[in-house]
């Protein structure tokens, strides 16, 4: 995957975040537009799907064309689910679909179905292979990255240099899902910062990006290696995190090694501010939402993207896709308040509950 910087992705963001309501006509009065929006989502087991993403975008598509309608479904991690759930939006008349893709390469097919039948597909947070004509995600690579900076400092490892195999420091890796391109991505940066400064002990993919899997591959780590003997683990989200989490808390660890994360779950950042996660990787879903929709709501009205993507990008099957790459921030306890609380996306009352508040308070969260 290659992508070719074009603007300044912050001054997109920041017009996108605002645009009036009446950008839809394109004019200063009410919009006349009326067309159908299909959202594919790919999963409930990762919790961002159905809490963020969903809503965000359903908000914002009734905010800039009231008389345009969503019609989503959600596939449960089943390919085949996925692809009845886009043909048969296909067939209703939808004008243009946002689809994260359960299998990137195996929706190609599908993704070529509705080219053929006129209709545009965004490609959002994973780049489905096919003729798509628009990606929104964040760049990948800096995720990686954020996690095995972040994994580093926890485990007060050099975040610099070279070295010699990473001398007596053991990492376990729990990537994500083999069959999304965005896995390798993150595996990618991640390892271009531990590469030569930890010891890769085991590393493992996991189907899905679920919890259990993580667990069950955590498990499997212990056996192996020791619990003594890991280090940290490079967790590539938050869902597996927990996972991981609740092998080592079976095993009886005495102290929790630094677990990393991505998504910035609620439960994820309770786990920050309690000392179990060391980090999550915020992105912005409402930047994403919102990025999404406007190409989508520009193509419903047959427009082209110049406007509207950063960058282009390339999958294996085609080039030159009008993109936007947002830039993630890591999260630890020491910024929480400055970003997500900061950003609306929780409050300091629903992540202090109860059982937190004296760790919220150490960590200087308070109404």
């Amino acid at each position: 995957m290659t992508s070719r910087t074009r603007y300044a992705v912050a001054a997109l963001v920041a017009g996108l975040l605002t645009v009036p309501s009446a950008a839809c006509s394109g004019g200063g009065t009410t919009t006349t537009d009326s067309f159908t929006v299909g959202l594919l989502l790919p999963s409930r087991a990762v919790p961002r799907w159905e809490h963020s993403d969903r809503p965000l975008i359903e908000q914002r598509v009734k905010q800039l064309c009231p008389h345009c309608h969503v019609t989503y479904a959600n596939a449960n991690d089943d390919l085949t689910t996925q692809r009845q759930q886009m043909v048969a939006m296909i067939t209703k008349g939808v004008r243009v679909l946002i689809l994260v893709a359960t299998d990137n390469r195996a929706m190609r097919s599908t993704v070529q179905e509705a080219h053929n039948a006129g209709v545009p597909v965004v490609a959002y947070d994973r780049l489905a292979e096919g003729p798509v004509s628009g990606y929104v995600s964040f760049d990948g690579a800096k995720v990686g990255t954020l996690q095995g900076q972040g994994l580093l400092k926890a485990m007060h490892a050099p975040a610099g240099g070279g070295g010699g195999g990473g001398g007596g420091t053991t990492v376990v890796m729990m990537n994500g899902d083999p069959t999304s391109p965005n896995a390798a991505w993150y595996k990618r940066g991640a390892l271009s910062v531990l590469r030569g400064k930890v010891r890769i002990g085991r590393s493992y993919d996991t189907p899905g990006w679920s919890t259990d899997n993580a667990n069950a591959n955590m498990s499997a780590a212990i056996s192996a290696l020791g619990l003594g003997r890991i280090d940290g683990v490079l967790a590539a989200n938050d869902a597996m995190a927990a996972g991981v989490i609740s092998a080592l808390k079976t095993a009886h660890a005495r102290r929790l090694p630094p677990v990393t994360g991505q998504d910035a779950d609620l439960d994820a950042v309770r786990r920050i501010v309690d000392g179990e996660q060391s980090m999550t990787v915020y992105k912005s879903f409402r930047a994403e939402a919102e990025t999404a929709v406007a190409m989508a709501l520009a193509l419903g009205r047959g427009e082209k993207l110049h406007t509207i993507a950063t960058t282009t990008t390339d999958s294996p099957t085609t080039h030159d896709i009008p993109s936007v790459l947002l830039t993630p921030v890591a999260v630890t306890t020491a910024n929480i308040e400055q970003t997500l609380v900061k950003d609306g996306v929780y409050t300091i009352a629903q992540i202090c509950t109860p059982q937190l508040r004296a760790a919220c308070a150490k960590a200087g969260l308070t109404p």
